[in-house]
């Protein structure tokens, strides 16, 4: 799976309408959403702005007043076939007078998704979890060098009888990381979680 670096657009002219294609990452739907918002705000003349989102069980797609299935479907299918996940594909539609047809906008909100992905620098996507990890204070400065030296980023710590360390790593390395860890420690762990 990939996402994005960063957001790129592309603009097409069909037939006097103007499609304006862009392609971003996104980290949720809430944040799809409100960039469709802002679109809508910035191009308040356009006749539609129609988008996809993949990013896994948040996934959606919308025609916005398209007919049924010519564009937001169109798009999320350029997004499935190029891998992509954690991302938004919109299109901000100029009508120009001259109608399509179902065939030709399909063909144009296709193009104009595809033609902002040409541009695009497609990064390898990596499931993160957080490990919460409880543990005597005389291992916390052993196990932050571990997680520092491992590129994992310790986001949280509390101190009470205890310290407890909220690390961000990748899921596919959490077994490795707490048998990794319960060596390092010596079996110290008290609690191994991930956090509420």
């Amino acid at each position: 799976m990939f996402t994005l670096s960063s957001s790129v657009e592309y603009t097409l002219e069909i037939k006097k309408s103007r499609f304006l294609g862009r392609v971003e990452p996104v980290a949720s739907r809430a944040e799809a959403l409100a960039v469709i918002d802002t679109l809508r705000a910035a191009h308040p003349d356009a006749a539609h702005v129609c988008w996809a989102l993949l990013a896994g069980g948040n996934s959606g797609m919308s025609d916005d007043g398209e007919p049924s299935g010519t564009a937001g479907r169109p798009m999320l299918e350029v997004l499935r076939h190029h891998d992509l996940d954690g991302v938004l594909a919109s299109v901000v539609r100029y009508y120009g007078g001259v109608k399509l047809g179902a065939g030709g906008l399909v063909r144009a909100y296709t193009d104009a998704v595809a033609g902002a992905l040409v541009g695009a620098v497609k990064t390898e996507r990596i499931a993160m979890t957080l490990l919460s990890l409880t543990l005597p204070y005389a291992d916390e400065n052993r196990v932050r060098h571990w997680a520092q030296q491992q590129g994992f980023e310790v986001v949280a710590a509390s101190h009470a009888a205890a310290v407890t360390l909220t690390i961000s790593l990748p899921q596919a390395a959490e077994a490795a990381s707490l048998r990794a860890l319960t060596d390092l420690t010596s079996g110290r762990l008290r609690h191994i979680g991930t956090p509420d």
